[in-house]
């Protein structure tokens, strides 16, 4: 991407013949002389387990609900609160089957 050196907007290119870069807001032109490629690589973040990770199932209670994936009878649960106050708090399950540790919600 190329910016205008007098107003700093982005530079367009010129739908007729696509051989001048122009600013929108100023009489400003660039002419190409050939073929004007960039590329940038963007690092990624690293993105934090909401639930809070392996460590947030420690100490859960389960109960008798059957896994989705495996049938198992029983599963962990937990509550949290994640939209508004007004609104029912969700209900995430881990199955108790250690071949699955299959994880779901409701709500």
């Amino acid at each position: 991407m190329l910016f205008c050196p007098s107003c700093a907007n982005l530079l367009l290119i010129e739908n007729e013949d696509g051989q001048d870069f122009f600013c929108q807001t100023c009489p400003y032109t660039y002419n190409i002389q050939k073929r004007h490629t960039t590329r940038k690589e963007l690092k990624r973040k690293e993105v934090d387990d909401v639930l809070g990770g392996a460590d947030a199932w420690k100490n859960v209670d389960s109960t008798e609900i059957p896994c989705p994936k495996c049938e198992h009878e029983k599963a962990f649960f937990m509550q949290i609160q994640i939209r508004s106050a007004d609104e029912p708090s969700s209900i995430f399950y881990k199955c108790c089957n250690d071949k699955c540790q299959h994880q779901w919600r409701e709500g």
